[in-house]
């Protein structure tokens, strides 16, 4: 379940997964949410949308961060990845990686390039350059904020994204889409970080 949240501390259209209901239980964000509103600014240009999903944690962020910084390994949480190829680099902004979608989806491989990666902020962005499938001008930036959760150790991702609305679809179409994409790779990587060793 995904609420939109328009109150809760959160910005107006951010979508909240996995909560029990549109306030979280009236659970307020433990970080500045002002300063990650600002990191998740998109240019919105013409025929184009823009969401931003928010899921809780139960993991320490440097946990969950040593999965997310690996723009070379999607696949470790990303589940509808198949494998992942780099063309250029490693992990420096403007590393290129080509990655082969699994079956299911209406593509079968996407190429993308690193345009941000902050290990001090823990902020990941790209951008789609290539591939077979439908999000043109796709651009996605990620955040991890250091959050306290059932009064332990926790991290609140933030995932948002702005891409083209393609021919014969709506505005609402495409989020729903993308949303639903982003959901399983949030949903996969909590699910993967809190059954890891923690203290």
């Amino acid at each position: 379940m995904v609420w939109d949240m328009n109150g809760g501390g959160y910005p107006t259209g951010w979508k909240l997964i996995d909560e029990e209901g549109p306030s979280g239980e009236g659970r307020a964000p433990a970080f500045d949410v002002e300063h990650a509103r600002l990191l998740h600014q998109h240019e919105l240009g013409e025929s184009q949308c823009t969401s931003a999903l928010v899921k809780h944690i139960n993991a320490p962020l440097d946990i969950v961060w040593s999965l997310v910084r690996r723009f070379d390994e999607p696949q470790r949480y990303k589940p509808f990845v198949k494998q992942c190829v780099m063309r250029e680099g490693g992990l420096e902004v403007g590393s290129i990686r080509e990655i082969e979608v699994a079956s299911g989806l209406p593509a079968t491989s996407s190429v993308e390039q690193l345009e941000r990666l902050d290990d001090d902020e823990h902020i990941l962005a790209f951008r789609k350059l290539d591939g077979d499938h439908r999000l043109l001008n796709y651009s996605s930036i990620l955040t991890l904020h250091e959050d306290e959760i059932d009064e332990r150790p926790g991290t609140t991702v933030v995932e948002s994204f702005v891409v083209d609305v393609p021919d014969g679809n709506t505005e609402e179409e495409t989020c729903c889409f993308i949303e639903q994409l982003i959901k399983c790779n949030l949903r996969s990587l909590a699910n993967i970080c809190e059954q890891l060793p923690h203290q």
